[in-house]
């Protein structure tokens, strides 16, 4: 069976399924600036891994590096509002599972 290629998003397939709160443009520059700095300095690698999976998957690179950024930001909350520790391995098992973003459930855990 063949497998079917997603169309070509410009941003992150969940911004077509939730209402998009109003961002602050310095701070998504600064989101997308960690994003640009984990793939231009390999660290961690997986972050290149899965941006060039979602590229090859049908991605644009503007919508792969929408959806690493949202994965930096859960990895932010994480350690600045619930008080955690930064954990590499939570956060390479969130860029193994996009382009599926967590539901509501999943974030309230």
């Amino acid at each position: 069976m063949r497998k079917r290629r997603p169309q070509r998003h410009a941003i992150a397939a969940y911004a077509q399924h939730r209402e998009t709160p109003q961002t602050n443009p310095h701070l998504a520059a600064a989101i997308l600036e960690i994003v640009d700095t984990q793939l231009r300095d390999d660290t961690p690698p997986e972050t290149r891994q899965t941006f060039d999976r979602l590229v090859t998957d049908g991605y644009t690179a503007e919508g792969a590096r929408q959806l690493l950024a949202h994965v930096v930001v859960r990895e932010i909350f994480s350690v600045m509002a619930r008080g955690e520790h930064y954990d590499q391995a939570r956060f390479v098992a969130a860029l193994h599972r996009l382009p599926r973003l967590p539901d509501a459930t999943e974030e309230t855990e």
